[in-house]
């Protein structure tokens, strides 16, 4: 008697060559439901549509088609208990030793624009998921197929093994079904969670987090050659680093693509204005702004150039010649801009492993944070809250003027994303000096203002958390620093306050801090 195969897939490419591999090679018949039954007919193969197998019609507009125990039965039968073949007998249901398989398009369809809740509710699939997790548990007895790019490996297999794939394969078809269903559930929890009527515990996580995701490609390394690394993507639909167009370079490493985030972190800050940073190791050594990208690059450039040698430049607006004429002056990891004229582009080709990334929405980022621990992982809400100096309090008897508020603004922005302990010195909308991830604050103030040097008289110092003494604020006035910004809510506030006023410095406290680890 011929095998039997079901086939029933949303996905349907590769699907007739399969078919008619089936067919021709290794004497298959097929069962199969809906559009899946008339892409087979219309390509001129047998088919048996799985209601008239079933001898059950498909119900309630099709929500019911394959939920049936000659469908089960045949999937989860094994082949070596007797008891299970004379049920077979008994019940007229064949061995079933194909399942080709995949799911509706639940994360494609909310990923449109405008899509409703009951629209995507009608794109959770309830059968596949059975056949394919049936399948799955009995990969002893059967294969089961979920993905268009399995096909050529099966056909492989069954010409390798003379129609009788191994357990080897079975089982590791098998574990990528389960992987299909488990990312599936998870991506219907999430859209449902971010979907459920809000309540006054809207900032609260979910008791239970996932997290899962599809490798996109191995990477050389992880941060040291001996550290093994890879790229997943989470979702099907691409978005963040995963949907950016590479327009030049080497492949992407581990630490590009940590730096990248990081560097997107910075700029996703500045929309209004053209804007520039240099990353190294996760912290600036240059962030600027500017009238054009080209002077912004400049200036963030010139704000430390020795650092930057080998830095990765995240630009807020398109690259143009006299920009990547700058960029091709040093050595560079990678470049990534909203966009890159014709132009720009032949001038940076000059310079072909440097790694030229597009991505044209720099300002989206993930919603939280993750970080593995031993024996499990932490998760926070990301820290994106945006800066509103009308609820910060100047606690000085000097006021800063309308510019020197811009630059403490700025200041504080960068000072964001620099690793705690964190101190950024600024003038003109560009760093001057960056004192990032010191073991005490103190450090983190001597090394931004050494950096600064004689650039710091009259700048601006930005804290990411307060001083718990006065000292930083003595050692800030001494080189010059005219304005600080910096949380609060130290017990000691009063004495830096007390010493601001003395050294007739501003002092503005947001009441927010910014702690990076």
């Amino acid at each position: 008697m011929a095998r039997l195969a079901l086939l029933s897939v949303s996905n349907k490419t590769g699907l007739i060559e399969l078919a008619r591999s089936l067919v021709e090679e290794f004497d298959f018949e097929f069962i199969s439901s809906g559009g899946t039954a008339k892409a087979l007919k219309d390509a001129g193969l047998p088919v048996t549509k799985v209601a008239d197998y079933t001898g059950s019609p498909e119900i309630l507009g099709g929500r019911v088609k394959t939920l049936h125990p000659r469908i089960h039965g045949g999937i989860l039968a094994r082949r070596d208990v007797s008891e299970d073949i004379a049920d077979l007998e008994n019940n007229q249901i064949r061995p079933i030793d194909l399942v080709v398989v995949n799911l509706y398009p639940f994360e494609q369809t909310i990923a449109k624009e405008g899509v409703t809740l009951p629209e995507a509710i009608e794109q959770i699939d309830i059968g596949g998921p059975a056949m394919l997790r049936a399948a799955s548990k009995n990969f002893a007895h059967l294969t089961i197929l979920c993905d268009p790019a399995q096909y050529e490996e099966y056909l492989q297999e069954m010409h390798r093994s003379n129609g009788e794939p191994s357990l080897e394969f079975r089982q590791k078809c098998a574990l990528k079904g389960f992987l299909h269903t488990s990312s599936y559930d998870q991506a219907i929890a999430a859209y449902l969670s971010n979907n459920q009527t809000p309540t006054n515990k809207e900032s609260e996580l979910p008791q239970q987090y996932t997290l899962s995701g599809k490798q996109l490609q191995s990477l050389r390394y992880g941060e040291n050659p001996h550290q093994s690394a890879a790229w997943y993507q989470t979702g099907t639909t691409p978005t963040g680093w995963t949907s950016a167009t590479k327009l030049q370079g080497k492949e992407l490493s581990y630490n590009n693509l940590v730096d990248l985030e990081a560097a997107r972190r910075i700029i996703s800050e500045f929309i209004d204005t053209p804007a520039a940073t240099i990353i190294k190791h996760t912290n600036p050594c240059g962030t600027a702004l500017g009238n054009t990208i080209h002077q912004a690059y400049q200036k963030a450039f010139n704000a430390d150039p020795v650092s930057a040698f080998g830095g990765i430049v995240a630009l807020n607006r398109p690259i143009d010649a006299g920009t990547a004429t700058e960029l091709t002056k040093t050595f560079l990891e990678c470049v990534v801009a909203p966009g890159c004229d014709s132009e720009a582009q032949e001038i940076l080709a000059a310079k072909s492993k440097v790694r030229v990334l597009i991505l044209p929405d720099l300002s989206s980022g993930p919603k939280e944070t993750v970080k593995v621990i031993a024996g499990g992982f932490l998760v926070q809400a990301s820290d994106d809250v945006v800066a509103d100096t009308s609820q910060w309090q100047v606690v000085t008897q000097k006021q800063p003027s309308d510019d020197e508020l811009e630059e403490l603004l700025f200041a504080w922005k960068v000072c964001k994303h620099v690793k705690s302990n964190a101190i950024v010195v600024s003038g003109d909308r560009t760093t001057l000096g960056v004192g990032a991830g010191q073991m005490n604050r103190v450090g983190s103030v001597k090394i931004a203002l050494e950096q600064a040097g004689e650039k710091a008289k009259g700048a601006i110092l930005a804290s990411d958390g307060f001083f718990p003494f006065d000292d930083s604020v003595r050692t800030a006035a001494a080189a010059g620093i005219k304005a600080i910004v910096q949380p609060g809510g130290s017990l000691r506030d009063q004495d830096s306050i007390q010493a601001a006023n003395e050294l007739g410095l501003v002092m503005v406290l947001t009441g927010i801090r910014h702690f990076l680890h």
